[in-house]
């Protein structure tokens, strides 16, 4: 019977895993991670930042909402897309980098990504910032 010791960078010994403690990863973060990760996706814009529902210079990331089970997440993203470009693209980007930064960073599994589309912007006003139309 052979038996592997593991040792650390200093050459002392790494006690089992069981025994190292455990990680929690709050729902906060996990909701950061997921609207970080949206705006990742090609074709969004992010949204327009409000206080008190009042609409302030700039963009934020995309607002989201994230509801846990154990290590199985569900999100609900609200976010602008550039116009025209298809919705269903970006939608489908969307999930894909929410499921595949989560799982990266949390090792949580993410069942359903739901995309709500806030509004739609042209590329070229997304980037000078809010216009107003009078």
């Amino acid at each position: 019977m052979t038996v592997v010791v593991r040792t650390g960078p200093a050459g002392d010994t790494v006690p089992a895993a069981s025994q190292r403690g455990t990680t929690r990863v709050t729902d906060r973060v996990i909701t950061r991670v997921v609207g970080r990760a949206a705006g990742e996706a090609a074709g969004t814009t992010g949204r327009d930042r409000s206080v008190l529902g009042v609409r302030v210079g700039g963009r934020g990331e995309a607002r989201a909402r994230v509801a846990v089970d154990g290590d199985r997440v569900t999100a609900r993203v609200s976010t602008s897309v550039e116009y025209p470009v298809p919705v269903r693209q970006v939608a489908r980007r969307i999930r894909e980098l929410v499921s595949a930064r989560v799982f990266e960073m949390t090792g949580m599994t993410v069942e359903r990504v739901d995309v709500e589309v806030a509004s739609f912007d042209r590329a070229d006003a997304a980037a000078s910032g809010p216009r107003r139309l009078e």
